[in-house]
């Protein structure tokens, strides 16, 4: 088996990131003898199937061992050194909603639309809530995001999205139809997850925050610009892009695609290939991150995401023909989205941003981001609010030197810093605003400091 089937086979990226571990098996678990557990009689209003449980402990720490996560889903997200809160005592609800789809083999259950609520002994009053990254799994959040605001005291809810793995574009009946029904399983959760806070703790929550990176992000994004009323704000972490008039990413991962090897071989072509490459969006600076992204998330986020809104482009063959070279027939690195029928521009409209938010949003995206490069996504998204008189709704944090995947700073250390410190801090800097009007730092080029360790950088970032 060659190097390059290997790494697709393994591939655990935040676009494209499939759980190939064993599906995890629910504990039994029983009520506390303090009390504080009594309520195992909560219903989710529309799930099919729900398990309740009362844990000791909500974070990683305790779940891995009960068997309420699954440590694939969230695998390669974060640095190693990433600390894990001390014990958040609770309730976890786990379940799925009605879905015709089975790509989700947690629990054995083998059915979509899964979900995950949990509930904090100690609750501050607010519920956060969020959709996978790439096509993972309910628990992909549970590492850089549950943990934390489980810490903080939020209740916590999370969803699948209604499809996973790398066959998600099977899902639906047209093109577009697996991403349209991530949007709607996010606003499905959060409706029933502030139901379910309101039985449990006997109030509803008094703030409800959106947030998610990556194909996550770009669901905060979409929620706060359909259903507002839901939120009363949001943290967007380099949410991916899709718009009508672009750019979207099955415009420049062609590119990518097409001009790499060229730049790779070395040879007299490689000084125009490299320019091909910056001007793609892949900026210069980031070449080092470049072989890593060809051979593992280049090729196969643009051929199944082409997959999901054009299927047509290479007629019976799923999702195309893996690395092949330019001028080979139905080939991706010859894909040219403006090029195409109608019908695929109105299926890229049906789950298109317009960056109309309803509510406050704060985005952050790392400079050196060459899955989702950062002129080609968050700089635009950040202009199509302000086309849309939101800019006042808006704060936008570009971070120097961060790139789309944590788990990259460990191999990068001198190179790279993680995002997830920044997140932390805009999500503080939303909580502050909404609490007593506090306005966030402006938007900005936020640098690494020269005289901060890597060490720092996992829990520090200041937005200014």
């Amino acid at each position: 088996m060659s190097k390059r089937t290997i790494a697709t086979a393994l591939l655990s990226s935040l676009l494209v990131g499939a759980s190939l571990a064993s599906p995890a098996a629910l504990a039994e678990v029983q009520p506390g003898s303090d009390g504080q557990c009594a309520q195992r009689h909560l219903r989710v209003p529309g799930a099919r199937h729900q398990q309740v449980a009362c844990l000791d402990d909500l974070t990683t720490t305790g779940t891995v061992r009960t068997g309420h996560t699954d440590p694939a889903d969230w695998a390669g997200l974060t640095q190693r050194a990433l600390p894990v809160p001390g014990p958040v005592p609770g309730i976890q609800i786990d379940g799925y909603f009605p879905d015709t789809s089975t790509t989700n083999t947690n629990h054995g259950w083998n059915h979509d639309s899964q979900f995950v609520i949990r509930l904090p002994r100690n609750w501050n009053g607010g519920l956060v809530v969020s959709g996978a990254p790439g096509n993972r799994e309910q628990y992909a959040n549970d590492r850089v995001i549950s943990d934390w605001v489980l810490s903080k005291g939020y209740a916590f809810a999370a969803t699948d999205k209604g499809n996973t793995g790398l066959g998600f574009h099977t899902d639906g009946r047209r093109p577009g139809d697996a991403v349209a029904e991530w949007n709607h399983r996010v606003t499905q959760l959060t409706r029933a997850a502030k139901a379910t806070v309101t039985q449990h703790y006997r109030r509803p929550p008094s703030r409800t925050v959106a947030t998610g990176l990556s194909n996550g992000g770009y669901l905060v994004r979409w929620q706060l610009e359909n259903h507002p009323e839901l939120y009363e704000g949001g943290v967007d972490w380099e949410g991916t892009l899709w718009s009508e008039e672009g750019p979207n990413l099955v415009e420049y991962l062609p590119k990518a695609l097409s001009a790499y090897p060229r730049y790779a071989d070395g040879g007299a072509d490689a000084d125009a290939a490299h320019a091909e490459l910056v001007a793609a969006g892949f900026g210069e600076g980031s070449e080092f991150l470049w072989p890593y992204h060809y051979e593992i998330y280049w090729d196969l986020t643009q051929r199944i995401y082409r997959e999901e809104i054009d299927p047509e482009f290479d007629g019976d063959v799923v999702a195309g023909i893996p690395f092949c070279e330019p001028g080979t027939p139905a080939c991706d690195a010859d894909y040219d989205y403006r090029a195409r029928p109608a019908e695929v521009h109105e299926a890229v409209e049906r789950i298109g941003l317009t960056g109309r938010i309803g509510k406050p949003l704060l985005t952050l995206h790392g400079t050196l981001d060459v899955l989702l490069p950062i002129s080609e996504s968050s700089d635009v998204y950040a202009e199509m609010v302000r086309e849309q008189g939101r800019g006042h709704l808006h704060r936008y944090y570009r971070i120097a030197d961060g790139t789309h995947t944590d788990s990259l700073v460990d191999s990068y250390p001198g190179r790279l810093r993680a995002l997830t410190s920044c997140h932390r801090t805009a999500f503080e800097a939303l909580e502050a605003f909404l609490a007593d009007g506090t306005p966030p730092p402006a938007s900005a080029t936020i640098p690494r400091p020269t005289d901060a360790t890597p060490e720092d950088l996992v829990t520090t970032c200041d937005l200014g």
